[in-house]
C-alpha cells in the first residue's frame, strides 16, 4: 500500500486510529451487555462511553506494547488510562483478544467492500454507456490473435460488462460471508461470556453472530473473501489487455486519452503509450498475490494460532486498496476511451473478404458439396488472400467448382456485413435486459 496507488476513504480504513476506535466500539458494546445480564455494575458500562469521543494516541498505545509485547493488552491500558482504572476493571470481561481482532478485521473488510462495490458500478456504469454507443460499430473479431469474424466494439464492452456484473454479485455474497463477529472468549465455548454479548455486540457492528467460532473466526470466509478480489482483478485485466492490444500502432482500433501536456516517453517525443492498462495488469498481479496466502490462512492449529495474523495485516489493507485505486482508474479509463470507427472497418477488411471464409463454406454444404470438398474449395481460394494479397471474393467467383455449386448472386450475398450483426439486439437485450 503505497500513496501512488491509493485512494483516502479506502486507505482510512485501516488508519490504526479507525482501528482502535472499533476495538473501542466493540469493548464498550460488550459492557453494555453484560451490564444487561449483571454480570458488571451499570456504572462501569457508562463510564466507558466516556472516551467515545475521545482520539486514542497512537503513539502512547505502541509506546506500551513496547513493554507488553500485546496490542490488545496496549490498548485497554491506554483505555484505562482515559476512563479510570477501576472504571475500566470490567472492560474485556470473559473475552479473549481474536475476540477484538477478528470481529474488528471482519468489519473492515465490510466498510471497504462497500466502497468496491461503489467502485464496481462506476466501472458498470461506463461499460454500458459505451456499448451502447458502439452497438453498432463493426469490429473484427479475433481468436488466437488472429482476424476470425466480424462482431461490433458494442458487444466487446457487453461482454465485459456482464463479466464485471458477475463480478459484482460475487463481491456481494463475499461481503455477506465475511460479515460475521465473534465474542466467545478462549477456545469459542463462552465458557466465561454469555453468547448474548456476541449477539448485541454484532447487532451494534452490522455483523452477524459466527455460529461457532474456536477462538478465531473461521478462515474459509476470508479465503473465499480474497479470492472474490483475486477473480475481480483478472477480469480488471481482461479489459486492460484488449486496450492494450487496439492501442498497438498496427491495430489503433482505440487508446487511452492522452491529455494536453502529458509525455509519452523522456526519449521519443512521438509515443503515445498504454500506460494506465498496462499499469491496471501491474496491480491486478498485487491483487491476485493475496489469494494464496489467504487460502493457506484457513489452516490453522487446533483451535487458533497466529500464523495467519501478520499475513492479514498485510493483505487487508494492501488488497483493498490497491482494487479500490484500481477499479476507479479503470472506470476512467473507460470513460475517456478513444475509439476509432474508420480504422476497425479499415482493419477488417485488410484481407479483403477473407473473414467471409465460414460463410461461403456453410452454403456450399447447404448446396449438396460435403463438407470435405466444401473446406478444401474455400481454404484453397482463401490460402491465395494471405500468401498473394489476393481478394477473396474475386478468387471464389473465378473457381469453377464453386460456381458450379453458387451462382454469382449467391457468393456476392455472403459477404454482407449485416448478417454478422443480426443479433446484436438479442446479446443486449440478455446483458442489458429489456
Amino acid at each position: 500500500m503505497i500513496p501512488r496507488y491509493s485512494r483516502k476513504e479506502m486507505v482510512d480504513i485501516w488508519e490504526p486510529a479507525t482501528k482502535f476506535k472499533i476495538w473501542y466500539e466493540i469493548e464498550a458494546h460488550a459492557c453494555d451487555a453484560q451490564a444487561e445480564l449483571g454480570v458488571i455494575p451499570k456504572a462501569n458500562a457508562e463510564a466507558v462511553w466516556k472516551a467515545k469521543d475521545v482520539a486514542f494516541d497512537v503513539a502512547r498505545i505502541d509506546e506500551i506494547e513496547a513493554v507488553t509485547k500485546h496490542d490488545v493488552i496496549a490498548f485497554l491500558t491506554h483505555l484505562a488510562e482515559h476512563i479510570g482504572a477501576d472504571e475500566a476493571r470490567f472492560v474485556h470481561q470473559g473475552m479473549t483478544s481474536s475476540d477484538v481482532l477478528d470481529t474488528t478485521l471482519n468489519v473492515q473488510l465490510v466498510r471497504a467492500s462497500d466502497i468496491l462495490l461503489a467502485d464496481l458500478d462506476r466501472v458498470l456504469a461506463a461499460l454500458k454507456k459505451r456499448a451502447y454507443e458502439h452497438k453498432d460499430t463493426v469490429r473484427i473479431g479475433r481468436s488466437h490473435g488472429i482476424h476470425a469474424e466480424p462482431t461490433t466494439m458494442g458487444l466487446t464492452f457487453a461482454r465485459f460488462y456482464a463479466e464485471m456484473d458477475r463480478n459484482k454479485r460475487r463481491l456481494q455474497a463475499a461481503r455477506e460471508e465475511i460479515a460475521t463477529g465473534a465474542i466467545s472468549g478462549a477456545v469459542g465455548t463462552f465458557a466465561n461470556i454469555d453468547p448474548y454479548v456476541e449477539e448485541h455486540v454484532c447487532k451494534m457492528m452490522g455483523l452477524r453472530p459466527e455460529p461457532i467460532s474456536t477462538q478465531v473466526i473461521p478462515r474459509d470466509r476470508h479465503a473465499m473473501f480474497f479470492a472474490t478480489l483475486g477473480v475481480i482483478g483478472s477480469s480488471m485485466e481482461n479489459i486492460a489487455i484488449e486496450i492494450r492490444h487496439m492501442q498497438r500502432t498496427e491495430v489503433l482500433e482505440a487508446e487511452e486519452f492522452f491529455s494536453p501536456g502529458q509525455k509519452g516517453s523522456s526519449a521519443m517525443p512521438h509515443k503515445r503509450n498504454p500506460v494506465l492498462s498496462e499499469n491496471l495488469t501491474g496491480l491486478a498481479r498485487l491483487v491476485r498475490m493475496s489469494v494464496v496466502p489467504a487460502l493457506e490462512n484457513v489452516a490453522l492449529w487446533h483451535e487458533r494460532d497466529i500464523s495467519h495474523s501478520s499475513v492479514e495485516r498485510g493483505i487487508g489493507p494492501d488488497t483493498t486498496v490497491t482494487l479500490d485505486f484500481a477499479l476507479n482508474r479503470l472506470a476512467g479509463l473507460i470513460e475517456k476511451l478513444v475509439i476509432y470507427p474508420e480504422n476497425m472497418l479499415k482493419n477488417l477488411n485488410k484481407f479483403k473478404g477473407l473473414v467471409m471464409s465460414q460463410r461461403v463454406l456453410l452454403a456450399l454444404t447447404q448446396a449438396g458439396v460435403s463438407r470435405e470438398d466444401a473446406y478444401r474449395l474455400v481454404q484453397r481460394n482463401a490460402m491465395k488472400v494471405w500468401e498473394k494479397g489476393a481478394d477473396f471474393k474475386t478468387e471464389l467467383l473465378a473457381d469453377p467448382e464453386v460456381t458450379a455449386a453458387l451462382s454469382p448472386a449467391e457468393i456476392e450475398e455472403k459477404f454482407d456485413l449485416g448478417y454478422h450483426t443480426k443479433h446484436v439486439d438479442t446479446i443486449f437485450r440478455r446483458v442489458f435486459g429489456a
